[in-house]
């Protein structure tokens, strides 16, 4: 059927395909396989996201924290050495050192607001801290302003009474904004930790819903095919049964055909041979009296010429009888039978026949000769039929216990795949063949002949070779 469907027959229901069962199983399974892959490929990805976006940035964020701690703190040694009695160095000389300290932290305070996650209390201190530093920088320059006056002491007592109280802001400030950068991690860590959980979880329960998946379309898969195959295999024991059948009928018919072309052989040789032999004889009587008692030259010539029709016609009813039937097999075996054809073949037809053989020792019964005999015939007819060849080679010999048949001619060829819907002139050769249990191969190729094969094992016990050679 053109939709893939196995019928079968008796009138049985036809055997759907599998492709389909199995098509729909493929697609469930890479289905489920797809979910599984855009899941654990978003997860994946929302993780990378995650710890690109906010782990990292508190990283960052942390380390320009760590840098206003690390600048309050030189702040702090600052103040301590500017505010010292006995210091050589007098107060507007840190003003440098205290501008740097002080772009540093602003520097420092812009990044880590780029880089922070923005939360409530975060900014609040991140607003608490920007004021502190204005505050500390206002401080700064009121200070350094008085120190122009040369007054040191009041100076030092000033920087400490005004900045030292500031700087301590900025350290608890930056403290503060530490804690929360670290607590913001923590819980980054803790949220990353649940999603790896969760996914782990979403995961082994994906992959067990896959197992079952793939488990049940195996089953259900298995099932089908299995009954798919079983009803196959009933079908294959009716074909073989049917198959033997037509087998068995094909033979019958062989030997029916053996039948009738035997009886036809007997009646061509007796029948017609005996009344053309009569009408010959009956002739020649005729013709021996007109010999001795003349009358009519052109009556003695038309009667030669009708005796010589009646001869060539019983020559022609006894060849054709002997190749429906060749007694020459009955009396002197296979060997000498194809040979005879071979002759017989090539004048009838005109194309040279190149008969060998070897020899063969063993022989085959009468009854299983024919169809070897039936086998070369067939040959030969095709040879002149079908083939345009100009000669033919037949080989014939015995080796490993069994007969060797080699039949070539120089023909036209045919494609090898064109022999695959065999007519009935194959087929039958290749059933006499199967029925000796022998093997029967054919080769052609276009332009180059064709070549048969055929190996019959030997059954029949040997016997004498009769060395007279029939023509």
């Amino acid at each position: 059927m053109d939709d893939g469907t196995i019928s079968q027959p008796g009138g049985l229901h036809p055997i759907p395909p599998p492709t389909a069962r199995l098509g729909v199983g493929l697609c469930v399974i890479l289905s489920a396989f797809v979910v599984f892959a855009i899941y654990a490929t978003h997860q994946i990805r929302w993780l990378e996201d995650f710890q690109t976006h906010v782990v990292q940035r508190n990283r960052k964020a942390s380390l320009q924290l760590l840098r206003l701690q690390n600048d309050a703190s030189l702040i702090a040694l600052s103040l301590r050495d500017m505010t010292l009695g006995a210091t050589a160095y007098p107060v507007r000389e840190w003003k440098p050192e205290m501008a740097r300290l002080r772009s540093d932290m602003e520097d420092a305070l812009r990044r880590e607001g780029e880089y922070a996650v923005n939360t409530p209390a975060a900014d609040e201190k991140r607003a608490q801290l920007r004021i502190a530093l204005q505050q500390f920088g206002a401080a700064a320059d009121q200070v350094f302003s008085l120190a122009s006056s040369g007054e040191e002491t009041r100076v030092r007592e000033a920087a400490h009474a005004e900045l030292e109280p500031r700087r301590v802001q900025i350290s608890e400030v930056v403290a503060e904004l530490l804690r929360l950068n670290d607590q913001a991690q923590d819980e980054a860590a803790g949220r990353i930790s649940e999603v790896y959980s969760r996914v782990k979880t979403d995961l082994l329960a994906l992959t067990g819903l896959l197992l079952l998946l793939a488990l049940g379309t195996g089953i259900y898969t298995f099932r089908a095919n299995r009954k798919t195959f079983d009803r196959l295999r009933h079908l294959t024991e009716q074909l073989r049964l049917q198959s033997g059948q037509l087998r068995k009928l094909s033979w019958k018919l062989i030997d029916v055909q053996e039948a009738t072309l035997r009886q036809v052989s007997r009646d061509l040789h007796d029948e017609f041979g005996q009344i053309l032999t009569g009408i010959g004889l009956m002739l020649r009587r005729v013709g021996q009296k007109e010999i001795t008692a003349p009358t009519d030259p052109a009556l003695v010539s038309e009667l030669e010429a009708v005796k010589q029709v009646v001869e060539d016609t019983l020559q022609k009813v006894r060849d054709q009888s002997q190749m429906f039937r060749p007694a020459v097999l009955d009396d002197f075996g296979l060997e000498q039978t194809l040979e005879w054809l071979a002759g017989v073949f090539e004048k009838q037809s005109g194309m040279p026949v190149h008969f060998h053989s070897e020899g063969i020792e063993s022989s085959l019964a009468p009854e299983d000769s024919i169809h070897v005999y039936r086998i070369v015939q067939e040959a030969l007819s095709n040879a002149a039929r079908h083939s345009q060849a100009r000669q033919v080679w037949i080989n014939v010999e015995e080796q490993d216990g069994e007969l060797r048949l080699d039949i070539r001619d120089d023909g036209t060829g045919f494609e090898s795949a064109a022999a695959q819907g065999e007519g009935l002139g194959l087929m039958g050769m290749r059933e006499r063949a199967e029925h000796l249990r022998g093997t029967f191969s054919l080769r052609s190729t276009p332009g180059q002949g064709t070549a048969i094969d055929v190996r019959v094992p030997f059954h029949a016990k040997p016997l004498p070779r009769v060395v007279e050679r029939v023509m």
